[in-house]
């Protein structure tokens, strides 16, 4: 495959253990030479070996850490020598960064600009610096981070450097994007041009529903972490596997949705599409709704971020719909009552420009206690309520303001976590 023009001229991939960054490893390789030259990986530092493998063979410069402890450089200085052996390929990294910032730092150090990408697939809220630095850099951002906006949405957008440079890669956000090519949309950050011309009526986002599709609320007491991690659909990390279970998830995409669309959330609906092919839509002032369909695989997003507005021949990597044989595609409405963390969601973005970030913070702890056994599935969402409940709000926070509400959202939920751990006992 010949390089595409205007193909981005280096990549930096951030989170790429994850199952995000592998994938875009996945479609770099279909790429060959259209796609970008990776010039830094940033990861947690829990998969030294396939960190070390992949720096070989994409011959990446710069490796960041966000772990810090005493001799993790060289550890991996370690997996590296041994990939080498393995592989038979030289070392190629001359570069390690470790620390809670090095995935920020290493965009600056990578020294990307405007032609190039960054992929954020960074979990959780940790990822707001990267997208900043990501922004502040001049580079594409392909936004798989959805915390980013969640946390810090009036920071991000303040960042901005010019329309268009956000792409989103959610599947749900990527299919938003391409259905708002059939009509005139020029809002919000993924738009080429800002004219605050729109004809579009509303947003609607599919959910798989999770692995409780159906169930009341009464039949959801005692669910098991294995039960909650055994998505119908896709296969994710256990934090957005878990949210996806209790539809955290989908509020945090309605948040995402009416930031990147400029779209208020009130015009922006949830159904539930058990077969996630319809991956969502866009209803237009005509009538009209124009939706995305294609196979559960976010290598096709993935793609998009990369290469938008062009679309990659992912033949022989994304399989495209079978029409040849039947198939039947349904559509429910949420149960609120069952999962009402999407209706939280849209609470928290009408509060403040703060109270998404209190509700991010508290669901990424109550989701670590779940999954440590020290909190019942049923109440992730009544912690996140809880806390958002006392949280007074901000109208214009600072980063570091951010940070502080972050962090005394976190706090508070550790509070309530381990409240509820002693009602029990």
């Amino acid at each position: 495959m010949t390089a595409r023009a205007g193909a981005p001229g280096a990549l930096v991939l951030l989170g790429s253990t994850g199952s995000i960054g592998t994938q875009a490893l996945e479609v770099a390789r279909r790429l060959g030479r259209g796609a970008p030259r990776v010039a830094a990986l940033a990861a947690g530092g829990s998969r030294l070996d396939l960190l070390a493998e992949q720096a070989l063979r994409f011959t990446v410069p710069l490796v960041a850490l966000a772990d810090e402890r005493p001799g993790i450089e060289r550890a991996l200085r370690d997996a590296l020598t041994a990939a080498s052996e393995r592989l038979g390929r030289p070392d190629p990294v001359t570069t390690i960064l470790t620390g809670p910032d090095a995935a920020a730092d290493a965009i600056e150090a990578s020294g990307i600009g405007e032609g190039d990408t960054v992929l954020n697939g960074i979990t959780g809220s940790v990822g707001l610096r990267p997208t900043l630095a990501a922004l502040a850099s001049g580079a594409r951002l392909a936004l798989a981070n959805k915390e980013s906006l969640v946390v810090g949405g009036a920071l991000v957008k303040e960042a901005l450097r010019r329309p268009g440079q956000v792409v989103p890669v959610d599947s749900e956000h990527s299919a938003i994007a391409q259905a708002l090519a059939s009509g005139r949309h020029e809002k919000g950050l993924t738009s080429p041009v800002i004219t605050g011309t729109s004809e579009v009526r509303r947003l609607i986002l599919t959910a798989s529903g999770g692995p409780f599709r159906g169930r009341d609320r009464a039949s959801l007491a005692g669910v098991t972490a294995e039960q909650a991690l055994a998505h119908p659909t896709w296969a994710m990390g256990p934090v957005v596997t878990i949210n996806s279970s209790t539809l955290v998830n989908k509020g945090l995409e309605l948040i995402e949705a009416h930031l990147l669309f400029d779209i208020p959330p009130e015009r922006i609906d949830v159904v539930v599409h058990p077969q996630s092919v319809i991956h969502s839509m866009v209803e237009f002032i005509d009538g009209a709704t124009i939706a995305q369909a294609s196979p559960p695989d976010m290598r096709l997003p993935i793609a998009l971020g990369l290469t938008w507005p062009e679309r990659p021949d992912l033949a022989g990597l994304v399989a495209p719909n079978d029409w040849s044989a039947p198939v039947a595609w349904g559509f429910e409405p949420l149960d609120d009552d069952a999962f009402p963390a999407v209706g939280l969601a849209r609470s928290a973005v009408a509060a403040s420009a703060t109270h998404p970030a209190v509700l991010n913070a508290a669901n990424e702890q109550a989701v670590a206690a779940f999954l440590a056994g020290g909190l019942e599935w049923l109440d992730i969402v009544g912690i996140d309520a809880a806390v958002l409940g006392e949280h007074e709000g901000l109208a214009a926070p600072g980063l570091d303001e951010v940070a502080q509400v972050e962090a005394w959202a976190r706090a508070r939920a550790d509070e309530l976590i381990a409240s509820h751990g002693r009602l029990r006992a």
